[in-house]
């Protein structure tokens, strides 16, 4: 064989193998939302146990991400890969084989540490294995597989909780898992990054502040939001997120240095980002629930319903990348979140106990519309908002501030949800959504005002271009 042909089959295998990785790992974001409903049936459990079995993953994916990027640039990002793979592939299995809803918690969390490790890796593992002339064509294949993993996440979920069991959203892992170690042992090449020292302290000061925080939302309403646990959450988890700041100020070699965000293109998209976020997954967590226990659809029917909203990111992203070069990201990040906004208001306005789906069909165009306006330019504004040799923790952050999103929307909607209303019944449901949507499209309004301070395209360029003095190299994500 050639050395050009072993070249082009070292780069195919590793497409294959990140981008079925990274579709492991982004499908367990939203796979798990229509077979809530059957998890709350057979293990029981409340509406603060289900918010735990989606923020436990999100979580810890969130907070540890930079940290397995770091610890692959430090012990070779192949061998660290593998160890991520295997912690989720186990995790998985221990997920299906759940006897309780406490144990499906903590193996959704330990999900998330695998996640965490294995996700990053699999673009700096890919960007090392492609040449750089093609390497546009291949992050566009894996980044349009992750984005068919968000899009077919709760259909994938609906089909396999109503003609399977539930316990097949984790099953299905295994079996991947399985065939991607031996391969990624010996398809990828090992590599190396700065090697720079870990971030204990940053990431001990994340996790503890944001897992305060979000236990406080989860358990204001049943504990009394004046109460002791709730208020040592919150005191103690903001004082801990104000630790992390002032490390990333001060500290050497932070996770997150905080001078990134004296640019106001990385502050103001990376605010966008979270706040899309808070809307979207907190949205999606409730209304996934009453399409299936207020509307009677099954776990299937749930799947294909919200595929207006879910896939469309894969019909419009084209046009909205297209649009993006034309007139810039800013304006159509914009638009897009207050399209997402519409739509979650728009929901909210027809809600009922006996709404139709063609009542309901506008409401997920417009937020599927909303969320590929979005999706297609964030990740180039990102990219632009840093210098280069910065972009790869600027992605991290990004990644990470979406996934810490997630966690906080479905604690924060979960919350206003239970104090308006309950499971009670169908009415008590539609009493506790109704004011959960409103909210969830204040938060995403909220995005796309961040999203308008955004520099003008020329002008984020070149604050991305100005020198600053000179500091340590961060690690790459």
């Amino acid at each position: 064989m050639s050395q050009q042909a072993a070249s082009r089959g070292g780069t195919v295998w590793a497409l294959v193998i990140t981008s079925v990785a990274g579709f492991m790992a982004a499908l367990d974001n939203l796979v798990v939302t229509t077979a809530l409903p059957s998890i709350r049936k057979d293990l029981g459990g409340h509406l603060e146990d289900l918010e735990w079995t989606v923020s436990a993953y999100t979580l810890t994916f969130a907070v540890l991400l930079m940290f397995g990027a770091a610890l692959g640039d430090r012990f070779g990002r192949r061998k660290l890969f593998g160890v991520g793979l295997a912690i989720f592939t186990g995790a998985s299995a221990a997920a299906a084989l759940a006897p309780g809803i406490n144990e499906l918690i903590a193996a959704r969390a330990v999900q998330g540490v695998g996640a965490a490790i294995m996700m990053p890796l699999t673009l700096t593992l890919l960007t090392a294995a492609v040449p750089v002339a093609k390497r546009g064509m291949a992050f566009g294949i894996w980044g349009a597989v992750n984005g068919l993993a968000v899009a077919s996440g709760p259909l994938i979920g609906g089909a396999l909780t109503e003609h399977v069991s539930w316990q097949w959203i984790f099953w299905l892992n295994v079996p991947l898992g399985l065939a991607l170690l031996p391969l990624a042992r010996m398809r990828l090449s090992e590599s190396y990054g700065t090697g720079a020292p870990l971030d204990f302290t940053g990431t001990l000061l994340a996790s503890g502040g944001l897992f305060g925080i979000v236990y406080a939302l989860i358990r204001g309403n049943i504990d009394g939001w004046t109460s002791a646990t709730v208020l040592t959450g919150l005191i103690a988890g903001a004082a801990l997120l104000g630790g992390f700041v002032r490390h990333g100020i001060r500290g050497k070699n932070p996770m997150l240095p905080m001078r990134l965000f004296r640019s106001r293109a990385f502050s103001a998209i990376n605010a966008a980002s979270l706040l899309m976020f808070v809307g979207m997954f907190g949205s999606i967590f409730l209304l996934s629930q009453f399409l299936q226990g207020v509307l009677g659809y099954s776990p299937t029917e749930v799947g294909l319903r919200m595929l207006p909203w879910t896939g469309m990111p894969m019909i419009v992203a084209p046009i909205a990348g297209y649009l993006s070069d034309r007139i810039g990201g800013r304006p159509v990040v914009t638009a897009g979140l207050a399209l997402q906004a519409v739509g979650l208001g728009w929901f909210a306005l027809v809600l009922s106990p006996d709404v139709s789906y063609a009542a309901q069909l506008p409401a997920l165009i417009i937020s599927g519309i909303g969320m590929a306006l979005y999706f297609a330019p964030a990740a180039s504004l990102v990219m632009a908002s840093v210098r280069p040799s910065e972009q790869g923790i600027a992605s991290g952050a990004n990644n990470a501030l979406r996934e810490v999103g997630g966690a906080l929307g479905v604690a924060l909607m979960a919350s206003v949800f239970s104090s308006q209303g309950g499971y009670e019944s169908p009415v008590a449901f539609v009493d506790g959504l109704e004011p959960a949507l409103w909210v969830g499209a204040g938060v995403v309004a909220l995005g796309a005002v961040s999203a308008a301070l955004l520099p003008r395209r020329g002008s984020a360029a070149v604050a991305a271009e100005v020198p600053v003095t000179k500091e340590r190299e961060p690690v790459s994500v």
